[in-house]
């Protein structure tokens, strides 16, 4: 059996993504023995007409939350929002009985907070983007 490689267009490459997620997740589960489906978590932060101005989102799997996303608007800074999104995300990680959560941040954004909240960096990527480096950060419960 013979496979070519096909480079895709943009308009097609996250659809692709998504065939090539479905592939890996069945392989890591017959790797594991685990059929755990990874599920969402949202939390988010509305204005008063009820518009997302930001908030917390990641993903339960393997036993761990994955916090893809953090967004405190600049605006609102200060007022311990971020804080309270990180509590109410461990909150869901240990009611779901995970070992941990882990996140990644870039060195323009938030790596302090994250160890004032008791993470610690696992990994580092140098100059990605050029001139910064990227943080990989976990915090076992």
């Amino acid at each position: 059996m013979t496979h070519d490689i096909h480079h895709l267009p943009t308009d097609q490459a996250e659809a692709a993504g998504e065939a090539i997620g479905q592939l890996i997740g069945a392989y890591n589960d017959a790797q594991t023995g685990l059929t755990e489906e990874a599920l969402p978590l949202a939390l988010v932060l509305r204005d008063e007409a009820g518009a997302v101005t930001g908030g917390l989102y990641g993903r339960f799997y393997y036993g761990w939350l994955f916090v893809a996303l953090l967004l405190v608007p600049e605006a609102l800074r200060g007022r311990n929002l971020g804080t309270e999104l990180m509590a109410q995300a461990e909150a869901a990680a240990r009611a779901r009985g995970c070992t941990g959560i882990w996140l990644d941040t870039f060195s323009f954004q938030a790596r302090g907070f994250y160890e004032k909240l008791g993470f610690t960096m696992f990994g580092e990527i140098e100059d990605y983007p050029p001139g910064f480096s990227r943080y990989f950060f976990k915090k076992r419960l």
